[in-house]
C-alpha cells in the first residue's frame, strides 16, 4: 500500500515540494558554511519525494550517542536554518496539506504534508528511517 501511496504522492505534489527542497539545499552549497544545511536539505528531500513508509527521528534516538547535530550546535543550526529556508518549505508544506484535505481521499496526503512542514522547521540532526526502524528505536528510548 505505500508503494502505491508514494506513488499517488509523487505525481501530485511531492515531486515539487521534494524539489524545492533540493533547490534551497544547492543554494545552501553555494557557500562552503551552507554545506550541513543543504546535506540536511538533500536528505529531507528525498524523504518529500517518497514519505509513505519512512519516519523522521532524531539521530540520538536512532543511535543514543549524541553528535554535532543533535547538540547546541544543532540547535543553532535550526534556528539559522528556520529564518534562510525552514519558513519557506513549512509554509509550502501547509499550503498543501490545505489543498489535499479538501477531499477525504487527500487526507492522508494533508497529514504527511503536515509532518513534512514540522520537520521543516528543523531538520538539523534529524535522519530518515523505515517506520519499523523508527519504532524500534522509540520503543528502546522508553524502556
Amino acid at each position: 500500500m505505500q508503494i502505491v501511496g508514494n506513488i499517488i504522492w509523487f505525481i501530485f505534489g511531492g515531486f515539487e515540494l521534494g524539489l524545492l527542497w533540493w533547490l534551497i539545499g544547492c543554494i545552501c552549497y553555494i557557500s562552503i558554511i551552507g554545506i550541513p544545511w543543504g546535506k540536511a536539505s538533500f536528505v529531507m528531500g528525498k524523504f518529500a519525494f517518497f514519505p509513505f513508509g519512512n519516519e523522521a527521528i532524531s539521530r540520538k534516538m536512532l543511535t543514543g550517542e549524541r553528535d554535532i547535530g543533535t547538540g547546541t550546535a544543532g540547535i543553532i543550526g535550526n534556528l539559522i536554518w528556520l529564518l534562510f529556508g525552514g519558513l519557506l518549505l513549512a509554509l509550502g508544506h501547509l499550503l498543501a496539506a490545505l489543498l489535499c484535505s479538501i477531499t477525504v481521499i487527500g487526507i492522508p496526503f494533508g497529514l504527511q504534508h503536515l509532518k513534512l512542514a514540522k520537520i521543516a522547521l528543523s531538520p538539523i540532526g534529524k535522519t530518515i528511517v523505515p517506520k519499523a526502524t523508527a519504532i524500534t528505536a522509540k520503543s528502546a528510548k522508553i524502556e
